[in-house]
């Protein structure tokens, strides 16, 4: 199973895992529909990146996952800059580097079974209604710890492309998705040799 949790007794571990997953969702929502400018959501990652030093993560973890991005940075930046304009391409890819780092810090600030309880309490209505919810909250809670993992993919192909010396572009995709397929049938393989699915 995936686990990237990391123990520690800052606020942000400290605060409940339902308060953080509302806190998640109502950024991801301020982020994604406010109107930002090159300057406010350069302020917005800057935030982001502060709350790291809130949870009192090492340096060396906020750089990693910083440096997991640069794919994603330069295959969607390049993509707007070319199609769209160098200032889409700025707040479009920083507002997505923002939402991963945000998932990112929930992961590593929120054991797996805190969120699995509290997706479980939110969707008990529709238990009612004969929804699996045991099974909606697992999908939602790997969701959220699959984005720093894919990201980790991405980061570690790339590497392995400069170092054969090939240069970094779209055929990395390719990769990418057998690496994350892959990884998916090694989670499915988990939960079912733990009677999940």
């Amino acid at each position: 199973m995936i686990q990237l949790y990391r123990p520690g007794s800052s606020p942000v571990h400290r605060m409940g895992a339902g308060c953080k997953l509302l806190a998640l969702a109502l950024t991801a929502l301020g982020i994604s529909l406010a109107p930002h400018d090159a300057v406010s959501i350069a302020l917005v990652l800057l935030g982001v990146c502060g709350l790291f030093v809130v949870a009192q993560m090492p340096w060396r973890v906020l750089g990693a996952e910083i440096r997991r991005l640069r794919w994603l940075v330069l295959v969607m930046g390049g993509a707007l800059w070319i199609f769209v304009s160098p200032l889409a391409a700025w707040i479009s890819t920083l507002k997505v580097a923002a939402l991963v780092l945000l998932a990112t810090l929930l992961t590593l600030t929120t054991p797996m079974g805190q969120l699995l309880a509290v997706l479980q309490r939110l969707l008990s209505p529709a238990r009612r209604r004969g929804a699996d919810t045991d099974a909606i909250a697992m999908t939602i809670s790997l969701t959220l710890t699959l984005v720093p993992v894919v990201s980790g993919f991405a980061a570690e192909i790339g590497e392995a492309q400069r170092a054969r010396g090939v240069r970094p572009g779209p055929r990395a995709i390719v990769p990418l998705l057998v690496r994350t397929l892959r990884h998916a049938d090694d989670v499915g393989d988990a939960l079912a040799a733990r009677g999940l699915v």
